[in-house]
């Protein structure tokens, strides 16, 4: 299995900001440290291009971001100050994805991993909530343009509902997204994906798994794809700051798992991403990161 890393273009951000950068070196030196994979498949991310990020953005708002011409008001939207290391950082959290999805396309192991990724409230033409580009949308315009994959399906588990992902491939039925998200929680204003499961604040793993057990193999049954891009957001957890549900540190390797079987039961290649997570305790968050990818590594 390939495991594509990003924590080396760390995002310059002001003390006190509450985004936890640091989650990224933690989880990448977990993962050295566990020996999950052998030191030739723990690669430096490859940057996105022009040309696959235009795929799914606006060239108009690719030129914008890369000049750093994006407003005030537009830069508070997505939670990041401008600078050349947030254009590099987000291109390389891009191509990370496009290159999972291109590995587990091409390789026996049918799984691969990147450590960050997962930014799925970036529209074509506009980032929000922590996300410049969709690194989702982006590579799954890569690997149907490569001819690796006619039918994509999006299986976000982040306790946010993917609303620039449901957006993007909102006329395109070979993407089929599903978001199982909390129902208050942001964004305020949801999209609509090609399935919504939204659960009530306080939801517990029982709660959680039931509504995903449910749903997730109806997705798969209709979505009838060559790839799943899985966001596997450790935010549901019940610490999170910003997650406002009650789940567990097992329940959701329980999540995982069930995800993952029933992808492999399929003989369905998986692009795992990370996603959100903003535990008050960031080795909280590093940790279920880490269980996602010791369960990938094992299966």
């Amino acid at each position: 299995m390939k495991i594509f890393r990003t924590d080396e273009f760390a995002l310059p951000l002001p003390e006190g900001h509450r985004f936890p950068m640091s989650k990224y070196a933690l989880l990448r030196q977990r993962v050295e440290a566990a020996g999950i994979v052998q030191p030739a498949e723990l690669i430096a991310a490859p940057a996105a291009g022009d040309e696959e990020i235009t795929r799914a953005h606006t060239a108009e708002y690719l030129r914008r971001v890369k000049n750093g011409e994006l407003t005030a008001k537009e830069l508070r939207r997505i939670g990041f100050p401008w600078s050349p290391q947030m254009v590099e950082r987000s291109r390389r959290s891009s191509g990370a994805t496009i290159a999972a999805a291109r590995a587990a396309l091409r390789e026996d192991a049918m799984c691969a991993v990147n450590l960050a990724g997962g930014t799925h409230h970036a529209f074509a033409d506009r980032g929000e909530g922590y996300c410049v580009f969709n690194d989702a949308a982006i590579a799954a315009r890569a690997v149907q343009a490569e001819g690796l994959a006619q039918r994509i399906v999006v299986v976000d588990c982040d306790v946010h509902q993917g609303n620039g992902t449901a957006k993007i491939f909102e006329h395109d039925p070979t993407v089929f997204t599903f978001s199982i998200h909390g129902a208050k929680n942001f964004p305020f204003h949801k999209e609509t994906s090609d399935l919504d499961v939204a659960l009530p604040d306080g939801a517990d793993d029982a709660t959680y798994l039931a509504a995903l057990r449910e749903a997730l193999p109806g997705v798969l049954e209709c979505a009838r794809a060559d790839l799943a891009i899985y966001l596997a957001g450790a935010d549901p957890y019940f610490d999170d700051a910003f997650g406002r549900m009650k789940l567990t540190k097992p329940g959701l390797l329980e999540r995982d798992r069930f995800v993952l079987e029933s992808c492999r039961a399929l003989d369905l290649p998986v692009a795992i991403t990370m996603a959100g997570g903003y535990a008050k305790r960031v080795e909280d968050t590093a940790d279920i990161h880490f269980q996602t990818v010791v369960l990938a590594a094992e299966m």
